[in-house]
Order: structure tokens, then C-alpha cells, then sequence
């Protein structure tokens, strides 16, 4: 039923009790984990839950551990008003959002950073995130290790870090049985895949099909950080990915050949690239000549925002 209004859980503990009640009464539970600021892509993740759980809980919270100090938390944009209403125009309606405040603050007077820093200070060793760069205490990260270090990893390496760790919390509070996750971010559906798998989280991983506005631009919060220029430019991604897509299946088995042709395609549309990767589906190794379903995998910036999009070829 459409128009209810979900229940607004801010807490921990009280997100696990109520968990706990519902799987009392023998009710099974679906998380659809978001940083907000809907679309209709979030939409078709709900919709998806709905079709294998009684009960739905949808997260809203921009997770500091997995950017850097350097990258669009404080530009990251969000109205959760707006993304109230948009959950209670789901068919099915959704049960609970889970907003929490923050997922690092233990509540100590005194906070010790990673490297030894006080209040705040932390020593600059490598790359840390905006977690560690303020001196929040936590120091327990989960990494995939072999999944998260090629494409998106290379350029954002404490980007995984960050998503595996606050799915992993999110796992131990909401307790759910089905998780669905969205194809668009592949390579993160696939590690958290792998981490259940490896570390036994009684949780069945859902992989959603990317969605697309009607120009074909697959569905960001981040778009609206487009002009309406970069936009159009921004199209050359998935009509590259999309002719690529076709000379495969027409023959061209040649990952560098399919490489350039959409690299060429972004670089003239006026696209950086950060990466262009043809990657085997479930290990992501990188390979050369198509035999077995890869994914064609793209990362570019167009003014200062990064898109990320993806096709499989079967």
C-alpha cells in the first residue's frame, strides 16, 4: 500500500530490537542501503526486496569511511524530506528507514585516530578516510582484498574499505535476510558478495539491473551536479558501452580493440577517464580476449563530477 509513512529509526539498539521482534513473528526482512537522496534506480532496489521479504527497511546515511579527505562528502547532496515522500509512493510501502546519526561516534570523551592521533589530529600515513582524519576512534576496518584493488579501487583506495566496513555494521544491526545492492556500482556488489560468502553472514546478496534515465544515462544522486552541458556530453558513455556491447556480440572478441572504442568516444565527447576495464563477471581479473561473460566497465569525469557505469556481455 502506497501513502504509509515509514517508521524513522535513529538508533542502534533500537533498530536491532525491532528487528529481533519481527523475525519473532516470523517475518522476513529486506535492506535496501543508501546514502539518500533517492531516484527511481533506489526505487527499483525496494521493488526488487519486496518481490522476496514481508518486511522492508531502507538506510539513509552518507558513510565518511568510504570517501577521503579530499573527495564530495560535504557536497554530497541529500533532503530527506524529499526522500520520505518518495519511499511512501513505493508500491508496498517501506517499514522502517534507518537513519543514524553516526555510525562512528562511540561516545568517548577522548577519541584516538588510527595512527595515534588525539581529538582529532591524525598522523598522515597514506591514504585514510574522513573517518580517520577525524580522529573518531574506530579502527576496525573489513577489506575484500583481491576484489577491491582494480578498478574503482585503484583511484579511491579507501573507498571498498569504507563500503565493506559500514555494510558490515549495518548487517549486525538490522540483521536482515535479503540485501540488494545495485549493478551500476558492480565491482561493490560483487565484493560484499565475496565478504558474505567468506565470512558466513547468513544474507543473501541481490544484484539489481542498472537503471537509466530516458536519454540512457544510468541513474545518480550525483547527476545533479551535471550542467545540462555535461550532461549531453555525458551520454557518450553509454552509447560507447552500448556499440561496444553490439561489436562484441557481432564477433570482436579483442578487449583492446573494444577499449578504445569507447575511450575515444568519451575523450571526443570531452570526458577524463579514469579507467576503462573489461574484467571477468565473478573474479574481476582483467582479460584480454572475451571467452566467458565479462563486464565492461567505465569510470569518467565530466567537470568535477566522476561517473561510473557498466555493461555485461553474456
Amino acid at each position: 500500500m502506497a501513502g504509509r509513512e515509514p517508521e524513522i529509526i535513529t538508533e542502534k539498539n533500537q533498530m536491532r530490537k525491532w528487528s529481533r521482534a519481527m523475525r519473532a513473528k516470523g517475518e522476513t526482512i529486506g535492506l535496501v542501503p543508501t546514502m539518500g537522496y533517492l531516484h527511481e534506480g533506489h526505487i527499483s532496489l525496494i521493488k526488487e526486496a519486496h518481490k522476496r521479504t514481508s518486511l522492508i527497511v531502507v538506510s539513509i546515511y552518507v558513510n565518511p569511511g568510504q570517501f577521503s579527505p579530499t573527495e564530495d562528502l560535504s557536497t554530497y547532496p541529500s533532503d530527506l524530506h524529499g526522500d520520505i515522500r518518495k519511499l511512501m509512493a513505493v508500491p508496498g510501502g517501506v517499514d522502517v528507514v534507518f537513519h543514524p546519526h553516526n555510525l562512528y561516534d562511540y561516545g568517548e570523551s577522548k577519541t584516538t585516530g588510527l595512527n595515534g592521533g588525539v581529538d582529532g589530529e591524525v598522523e598522515k600515513k597514506g591514504v585514510i578516510s574522513c573517518v580517520e582524519e577525524r580522529g573518531l576512534g574506530h579502527e576496525t576496518w573489513v577489506r575484500v582484498e583481491r576484489l577491491e584493488k582494480g578498478m574503482c579501487g585503484k583511484s579511491r583506495p579507501v573507498f571498498f574499505r569504507g563500503v565493506t566496513t559500514v555494510v558490515t555494521k549495518l548487517f549486525n544491526i538490522v540483521e536482515p535476510d535479503v540485501v540488494v545492492f545495485g549493478k551500476k556500482d558492480y565491482q561493490q556488489w560483487r565484493i560484499i558478495q565475496r565478504m558474505v560468502r567468506d565470512l558466513d553472514f547468513s544474507i543473501e546478496v541481490i544484484g539489481s539491473e542498472v537503471m537509466r534515465d530516458n536519454d540512457g544515462l544510468a541513474m545518480s544522486s550525483r547527476n545533479v551536479h551535471l550542467s545540462p552541458e555535461e550532461r549531453e556530453k555525458a551520454l557518450s558513455i553509454n552509447r560507447s558501452l552500448l556499440r561496444a556491447k553490439l561489436s562484441a556480440e557481432k564477433g570482436q572478441v579483442n578487449c583492446r580493440e573494444l577499449r578504445n572504442l569507447v575511450t575515444q568516444a568519451v575523450d571526443k565527447a570531452g570526458g577524463r577517464i579514469d579507467y576503462v576495464e573489461i574484467v571477468d563477471q565473478e573474479s574481476l581479473e582483467v582479460v584480454e580476449e572475451i571467452k566467458s561473460p565479462v563486464v565492461f566497465s567505465i569510470a569518467a569525469w565530466f567537470g568535477k563530477v566522476r561517473l561510473i557505469d557498466n555493461m555485461e556481455i553474456n
